[in-house]
């Protein structure tokens, strides 16, 4: 990381944990919808429990909870770097190496993009009258596409709601409804950054069997402005 930058800390609970790193050049990024850096790393960085045996919790509804969760991003042409030891006290992850391949994403037929086309003004997360909310098709979905994963860009793959609106009731406080058009259009505002599925490998475990997701929206990623991401976790 650069220099001069502190390892991420939530103030009252301690230091964050280093989930993963993305390495920008060697992403495929003719095959991406989001607009990343050519160059640089992305560090996704979470407060998952394990130093207070899971006391304090990372939630998108707790506006305070928001620093647990954090996305730092070192440019390619950063002058001085340095190597960061985890913060002691805090037991680190084992490394996995992973690759990335190139990989089509699908959506819930109640994604607000999704439902906009089909059935527009349809309550937002439920099924609604069209084949694309049939029984067969989303068993088809499911075939397609059945294993949460790691992930840059694309759909997420959420394994409750569309991440997209728990995202959307954190912004807006949760003083809209879901029959409120504002809570549509701001849901459909976010595109998934990365999400990272509880790997064995690495001995990931979110929840039961959970997955983290971080949201941003297309103008602040286009203005490389990653510490305006938004972070959301889901479990079964």
């Amino acid at each position: 990381m650069p220099a001069d930058s502190k390892w991420p800390v939530w103030e009252g609970h301690g230091p964050l944990s280093f989930v993963a790193a993305i390495d920008c050049a060697r992403l495929p990024s003719a095959a991406l919808d989001i607009d990343l850096p050519a160059a640089g790393t992305l560090h996704f960085f979470y407060f998952d429990g394990r130093s207070d045996d899971g006391e304090a919790i990372v939630v998108a509804e707790d506006r305070e909870s928001w620093t647990g969760a954090r996305v730092l991003y070192t440019a390619a042409d950063e002058k001085v770097v340095a190597e960061r030891a985890t913060p002691a006290g805090l037991e680190p992850y084992p490394m996995e190496p992973l690759t990335s391949r190139v990989k089509m994403t699908a959506t819930e037929p109640w994604h607000p993009r999704v439902r906009d086309v089909f059935a527009p003004g349809a309550r937002l997360g439920n099924r609604y009258d069209h084949p694309v909310c049939s029984q067969e098709f989303l068993d088809a979905l499911w075939e397609f596409d059945d294993d949460v994963g790691h992930q840059i860009g694309g759909h997420a793959h959420s394994v409750q709601n569309p991440v997209e609106i728990e995202i959307a009731e954190a912004v807006l406080e949760g003083e809209v409804s879901w029959d409120d058009p504002g809570l549509s259009e701001e849901a459909g505002g976010w595109v998934l950054l990365a999400q990272f599925d509880s790997e064995d490998a690495a001995d990931m475990m979110w929840g039961d069997a959970g997955a983290l997701y971080w949201l941003i929206r297309p103008e602040d990623l286009a203005e490389r402005r990653f510490e305006r991401a938004m972070f959301t976790w889901q479990c079964c």
